[in-house]
């Protein structure tokens, strides 16, 4: 059974190193090795009507459905196939990861299991890894219970107690008993492949359940908040502490808009979002790796400009290029790999360094304080803040073709300002304080001053650029980042108008102006949780849970979201899974949930 077009109902499973993304009928068609950034082995989901090819799937002869969830608390993906005749399998799918000789096992590996449940299924396993981002089927060789697979200049093996010809030959066949897939590094596979695919199983499931369980998650929507940052946990490419902003590159952001973008690389904005929202649910793994990842960028730039994204592994230079052997998520190219944006100014990116690193200094149970060597080092991270306070820069949304002095760019280099005067403070330090809180409040005063529009018409708001007076939703940050407080007239008049002029029904617009693709076609979902936020911390609390509730509702079978959302239809567009929409499910279930004191 294979699909005719794809779509996000997609289930996210890895390890940390390496992910993947399972569609409805349990097929693997997104996978990347030997990292999230890399060749794109499994590549069916951006491949057109090329299905056929860069996936691994069990196909049940005379299927009639497919019933999939995850195990609780864990990225195990269990999928239930049945056929026509009432037989049935359960495929189980993970990537392993638990602690073993002192340190995280996560193998580049991904782990299916196939167990017989019913009846007398016939399968079919089709397994046909790609290298060079689909332009070649990789090539193999095999023995009697292996399949070597030659991706580009990394070789993988498929370890398996299947029969091998029949896997090669993609020819259906009885299973009578469980099946075992382990396709990993090319090594012969140690010890008895049942009992330690089995024991790989359970020692995943239990390092999961045992993260979740630390995991301070609010009273309502717990199941929705622990999916959510079992999610934005795999996100996080824990040889370095980068995170990414999502899993896949080029899926559009509306149909035949040509914004596809690679999104497999560490946005600094993006990154502090997330580290943000698993900081309140307690989840400081995740914290102190980035910690560790910002550290090593800050060094790279001795003192000199930071970049708004880099890879995984700390890269500066991510060329874009597109792969024209794959046709692109339902034929809607280009496959862009890499992303230009890595050459943008985006001033934002300075606060962002900035608050996630404060912590560090307050924060008595991470293992690593940081102390007076490490202020100084941010210190330099502010200098840059101040200098670029009101210039002009590409902003928070990326336009390629135009500079301005965005609002939310000054506002996060006040917010630079303002943290740094908060840890000098706590350092002890009062001449570095009063230094930074006169920086601080002088760009509060510039941008007051550049960015408040007191028209005639009786609409007065801060606008989104110091410029201009168009309206974009990251106003609606003013009161989260806590340069206004939500209660201020000039917060409350920013959100009537940006309301006013970018929500649609239950969904909003980042911004309603033309860029340089023409006018935004479909809602971006962070901006509606952003709304949500602001809703809720204005007053308007009941309104705030009906509009989330909703929001909700647009959540894949998985729980998940992508970046956008078509505002007529509620189909899901952008790359997924989208780190932004998730930290967006997890603050305002935070923040509206009613109190644990309740239940007590």
């Amino acid at each position: 059974m294979t699909n005719d077009t794809s779509n996000l109902e997609l289930w996210p499973i890895g390890n940390c190193q390496v992910s993947g993304l399972i569609d409805e009928a349990a097929g693997l068609v997104w996978g990347c090795v030997p990292r999230v950034d890399g060749d794109p082995v499994f590549c069916a989901l951006i491949n057109g009507d090329r299905q056929d090819v860069g996936v691994w799937r069990f196909e049940l002869e005379g299927q009639v459905s497919a019933v999939q969830r995850y195990e609780r608390n864990t990225p195990i993906l269990i999928t239930r196939l049945e056929a026509d005749d009432g037989s049935a399998v359960e495929i189980t799918d993970f990537c392993p990861r638990f602690e073993r000789s002192g340190r995280m096992y996560r193998p580049v590996a991904f782990t299916r299991v196939v167990r017989p449940v019913a009846g007398a299924p016939r399968l079919k396993v089709q397994l046909r890894p790609m290298h060079d981002y689909g332009a070649e089927k990789a090539s193999s060789t095999n023995g009697t219970n292996h399949v070597r697979y030659l991706v580009g200049e990394q070789a993988m093996r498929l370890s398996t107690d299947a029969p091998v010809g029949y896997v090669l030959e993609g020819r259906a066949y009885r299973v009578e008993s469980d099946q075992h897939f382990f396709l990993g590094p090319d090594e012969p596979f140690s010890g008895n492949l049942r009992a330690v695919v089995r024991d790989m199983e359970a020692l995943t499931r239990k390092y999961w359940q045992l993260w979740v369980r630390g995991l301070a998650t609010p009273l309502e929507w717990q199941d929705e908040v622990i999916r959510c940052a079992i999610t934005l946990k795999l996100c996080q490419h824990e040889e370095t502490g980068a995170i990414v902003a999502a899993l896949t590159t080029s899926i559009p952001e509306a149909p035949g808009s040509a914004r596809n973008w690679d999104y497999r690389y560490c946005w600094i904005r993006d990154s502090y979002y997330t580290v943000q929202a698993l900081n309140r649910l307690g989840a400081l793994d995740v914290l102190e790796k980035y910690l560790a990842y910002l550290r090593n960028i800050v060094d790279a730039a001795k003192g000199g400009q930071i970049q708004p994204l880099y890879s995984v592994m700390g890269d500066a230079h991510l060329h874009e290029s597109e792969a024209k052997s794959l046709e692109g998520y339902r034929g809607m190219g280009p496959v862009r790999i890499g992303n230009a944006a890595y050459q943008q100014v985006q001033y934002d990116c300075y606060g962002q360094i900035v608050l996630p690193t404060a912590q560090a200094f307050f924060d008595q149970r991470l293992l690593r304080l940081a102390d007076e060597r490490d202020f100084a080092s941010l210190e330099q991270v502010g200098e840059l803040a101040w200098q670029k306070h009101d210039q002009p820069d590409a902003g928070l949304w990326e336009f390629r073709t135009r500079r301005e002095v965005h609002t939310y760019s000054a506002v996060m280099c006040w917010a630079a300002c303002d943290r740094l005067e908060n840890v000098a403070r706590w350092l002890n330090m009062p001449e570095r304080a009063a230094y930074w809180g006169e920086r601080a409040t002088a760009i509060r005063a510039r941008i007051d001053a550049q960015a408040w529009v007191d028209n005639d018409n009786g609409d007065p708001h801060y606008g989104a650029s110091f410029e201009t007076d168009y309206l974009d939703a990251s106003l609606l940050q003013l009161a989260e980042l806590r340069f206004l407080p939500p209660d201020d007239p000039k917060f409350v008049s920013t959100l009537t108008a940006v309301e006013r002029d970018l929500r649609r029904g239950d969904h909003m617009l980042r911004y309603a102006k033309e860029d340089d693709f023409g006018a935004p076609e479909t809602a971006f979902n962070i901006c509606t949780f952003w709304l949500i936020d602001a809703l809720a911390r204005s007053g308007r609390r009941d309104e705030a849970r009906k509009l989330f509730s909703t929001m909700l509702g647009h959540k894949t079978r998985s729980g998940l979201l992508s970046e956008d959302t078509d505002i007529e239809t509620g189909e899901l567009w952008g790359n997924f899974p989208q780190t932004y929409s998730l930290v967006g499910v997890i603050n305002c279930a935070g923040l509206l949930s009613e109190s644990w004191s309740t239940v007590r």
